[in-house]
């Protein structure tokens, strides 16, 4: 009889378990206008990058991970520098979609790795597991309606345009083996005007406009501050009128805790 109450206690109380969902910080803003390094910023003053990431509280996904699968023709016009990399057609935006929905319900996720040199997905991918806060960036995170209200948070990064220039010629030349004509040819035909079309619009969707990106201490330390107030469960109201619910740390699936290495 011990035995069978003690079953029936268990059951209960995986019956009322609480999956809580993870808080999405959505981060947009132009190309190389520092994205990355905000996060990687808040990743440093939270001490999550010293973390084991299969125990890391906080994750970062980026929107560049998503690029679609080009065709034959599409991939010859990459490799041209005639591909339109910064349209909204260029991102898999239904997996983009399933992979949020995914992190929202507790799950682990496998994060396609995106080769920048030849233009196409590799056949490995990254896995991302459950975390309490997921930062997301990306030069198009709030086009989308659907995606955008996902996001309990919103940053754009916005940097001066020369600034991003000159940072998007580097990194092209150094880390993608792009010659600088091609570079600039490529930014004044596509990544400028999608900027203005696409990218820049989405600006007044923002909750925190990060001006100078990871030199803003100012705002990174704030963003960090509210972070580490979810991930300590000590305020379940935020001011500005966003909720986050955490009162209390989020619960692992047991499913996904005996996976997970230890």
């Amino acid at each position: 009889m011990a035995g069978d109450s003690e079953a029936l206690l268990r059951d209960r109380e995986e019956s009322t378990t609480v999956i809580r969902q993870p808080f999405l910080i959505g981060v947009s803003g132009g190309t190389a206008s520092g994205k990355s390094s905000v996060c990687e910023k808040i990743m440093e003053k939270l001490g999550q990058n010293e973390i084991d990431r299969h125990q890391r509280q906080v994750a970062i996904l980026s929107q560049d991970s998503f690029y679609k699968v080009l065709t034959p023709e599409q991939k010859a016009k990459a490799l041209k520098g005639q591909f339109n990399f910064d349209h909204p057609d260029a991102f898999d935006s239904d997996l983009i979609m399933q992979t949020l929905r995914q992190i929202l319900e507790g799950e682990t996720v496998q994060i396609p790795v995106y080769d920048f040199v030849t233009h196409s997905r590799k056949e490995e991918f990254v896995t991302v597991y459950p975390a309490d806060v997921v930062l997301f960036e990306g030069i198009l995170m709030f086009y989308s309606q659907e995606i955008r209200d996902l996001f309990q948070m919103k940053l754009f990064v916005d940097t001066d345009p020369d600034t991003r220039l000159s940072r998007r010629v580097l990194r092209d030349i150094n880390e993608r083996g792009r010659d600088l004509e091609q570079v600039l040819s490529q930014y004044i035909t596509f990544v400028k005007p999608a900027f203005e079309e696409f990218c820049l619009p989405t600006k007044k969707y923002a909750d925190l406009i990060i001006p100078k990106g990871a030199d803003n201490l100012v705002a990174i330390n704030l963003i960090v501050q509210h972070i580490q107030d979810i991930l300590n469960g000590g305020q379940t109201k935020r001011q500005n009128g966003f909720t986050n619910g955490h009162s209390t740390p989020r619960q692992r699936r047991a499913s996904e805790s005996s996976s997970r290495p230890h």
